[in-house]
């Protein structure tokens, strides 16, 4: 099975998301844009994992998810991987909290690796985002990553994670189905000064 582990942003951060990005899909009809149904921020790709190494994770990830707190992010600003000169994907970055996002990706990436998963870019350095476009030739996005420079978004709370497995689609989108659902902590009540 093609695993991911990630956050599904709320419906209503997606949409607007989607109308800033989709002011730009006609212009630039060359990229492969991404549908909305698929949009999600990856906390660590698996690639393939076989089902006892799958069964395994389960457990994994449930105890990744209650080791964190839920926190806010929203999206913001864009970019291009490797570079918006040459880009293979168009994506829109992160604000908020990136540090707390950053431990639960680490959190997640170990009990993979526990489990008998260890992501194939486990090592890599953690870059958040969600991907807008991939490109099938390096193309320039210079204008498109200018156009989303000055975006930010709604600020959301992530306090879920998912396992989800990708399936190669009829189309070149793949489908997902998502395999389990585990939720963070609740933040700590502040408590007034006495």
């Amino acid at each position: 099975m093609r695993l991911f582990v990630a956050i599904a942003p709320p419906t209503a951060v997606l949409d607007d998301l989607d109308a800033r990005a989709g002011r730009l899909r006609a212009a630039r009809q060359d990229l492969r844009w991404t549908s909305r149904d698929a949009w999600h921020v990856t906390l660590a790709f698996l690639g393939q994992v076989d089902e006892s190494a799958a069964a395994g994770l389960l457990p994994r990830l449930e105890r990744a998810a209650r080791r964190h707190h839920a926190f806010r992010l929203a999206f913001s600003g864009a970019g291009a991987f490797p570079a918006p000169t040459r880009a293979n994907v168009l994506w829109s970055g992160l604000s908020g909290d990136r540090g707390a996002l950053a431990h639960l990706a680490d959190s997640v990436v170990a009990g993979a690796s526990r489990a008998g998963a260890p992501p194939p870019d486990k090592g890599r350095r953690f870059r958040p985002h969600l991907t807008l476009a991939r490109c099938r030739m390096p193309a320039d996005v210079t204008e498109l990553v200018a156009a989303l420079a000055g975006y930010q978004g709604p600020p959301w709370t992530a306090d879920r994670i998912h396992l989800v497995r990708s399936r190669p689609g009829a189309t070149e989108q793949p489908r997902y189905t998502t395999l389990g659902s585990w939720p963070l902590r609740l933040p700590e009540p502040k408590h007034p000064d006495l």
